[in-house]
């Protein structure tokens, strides 16, 4: 990427509280399009909180967010949907008894002259949407409670960009998945980035953040422990950023890094 180009995503100084709790503390993170980003991180850790304040379901106390170098007001799910931005959560959130097309439009279906549910055109435009992602989908008339997980996936992700998001949060997108439903979400994210969305991943599993991801950021007590090229550091080295907040050589720090323990890399 260009050194010039402009994040779709920048957020500074990012802290909310609750109580005196600091669940996020001056977290600063960034991606750009084309890009997966992952963001891990022990059990309360705070990414998940960091990530809920850019899809709206939580207003920041501090800090700014900017999306494509300009100044975004986002405090609720329906400014980030203005934004482009759209949340994949690990349950996905389909609604079971109904069918592909069904399914992408829900709460916003189109009808007919005649104030009617437009059937057709819906499907027409849920082949176009899956065509892009999964050209191998052929089960649109099945309720979606019939099919894999990995299809399940694919129409979660479908139903995202089909109002044409360009940044997309996945929350833990293979948990639960068998090897060959894991290849087919990790080709999804790859149509996804050749499309030019960028994503942001949060993930438990350390394999999917490097068959995935371009960058981590690694997150400890609400605070950014740093970040890296995942093609710069080892798993053993994540880890190490995760449990005990030290950096390698190859991660820029954050606020959250442990002090005095460089050496320990040297």
């Amino acid at each position: 990427m260009s050194a010039a180009a402009v994040p779709l995503v920048e957020m500074r100084d990012v802290s909310l509280s609750f109580g005196g709790v600091h669940a996020v503390d001056r977290a600063s993170i960034d991606l750009y399009a084309g890009e997966v980003v992952a963001l891990v991180g022990h059990n309360g850790a705070g990414k998940s909180t960091l990530i809920k304040i850019l899809s709206g379901a939580y207003p920041r106390d501090a800090g700014s967010i900017r999306i494509r170098g300009a100044e975004a007001a986002i405090s609720n799910p329906r400014d980030a949907k203005h934004y482009g931005i759209e949340t994949i959560y690990q349950t996905l959130a389909l609604a079971d008894n109904i069918d592909t097309a069904a399914n992408l439009f829900l709460g916003r279906e189109l009808r007919s002259k005649w104030g009617t549910l437009d059937d057709i055109a819906m499907e027409s435009e849920a082949r176009k949407v899956m065509g892009r992602l999964n050209p191998h989908f052929e089960r649109f008339k099945d309720p979606v409670k019939a099919l894999s997980g990995g299809q399940r996936q694919s129409v979660a992700i479908a139903r995202a960009i089909l109002f044409n998001a360009q940044i997309l949060v996945m929350d833990e997108p293979t948990a639960a998945l068998g090897p060959q439903e894991t290849m087919q979400v990790a080709d999804l994210v790859c149509q996804l980035k050749a499309e030019g969305i960028g994503i942001f991943l949060i993930s438990h599993d350390i394999h999917d953040v490097f068959d995935l991801a371009d960058r981590i950021y690694v997150m400890k007590n609400g605070r950014i422990v740093g970040t890296a090229r995942t093609a710069d550091v080892s798993k053993d080295e994540v880890l190490a950023m995760i449990i005990l907040g030290t950096c390698p050589p190859a991660a820029i720090p954050g606020p959250g890094a442990v002090a005095g323990k460089a050496d320990e890399w040297q």
